[in-house]
């Protein structure tokens, strides 16, 4: 029983001090991942609306699917060039719903 006293009062602090780290360490960690996450979100849905809106302006000679793949691809390369991965069925979701947002606030017709 002596020893356990003796090692607990020896290195009791320093092992209290590395699991305090270690739990502040982790907690950092969740707190910077759903951070980017938020950040991440939030930056593709302002790309999204900032290029479906650019597209309406630039390609009025385009319709439908031509100015769909050319929102597209302005997304994509938005996005690559800050680092942020998006999939194809995000980019086709985020784009109808800012073209629909769009059609509401601009009095254009609902999309079916």
């Amino acid at each position: 029983m002596n020893f356990v006293n003796e090692f607990i009062s020896m290195y009791g602090t320093t092992i209290l001090y590395s699991i305090l780290t270690a739990i502040a360490g982790y907690i950092g960690i969740v707190v910077k991942n759903l951070y980017e996450k938020y950040i991440n979100d939030k930056t593709k849905k302002d790309v999204v609306n900032t290029c479906v809106r650019a597209v309406e302006q630039l390609y009025t000679d385009l319709h439908g699917q031509d100015k769909l793949d050319k929102c597209i691809e302005s997304v994509s390369a938005m996005l690559g060039e800050k680092g942020i991965t998006i999939t194809d069925i995000e980019v086709r979701m985020l784009i109808e719903a800012a073209v629909n947002e769009f059609n509401q606030s601009f009095g254009g017709t609902d999309t079916e």
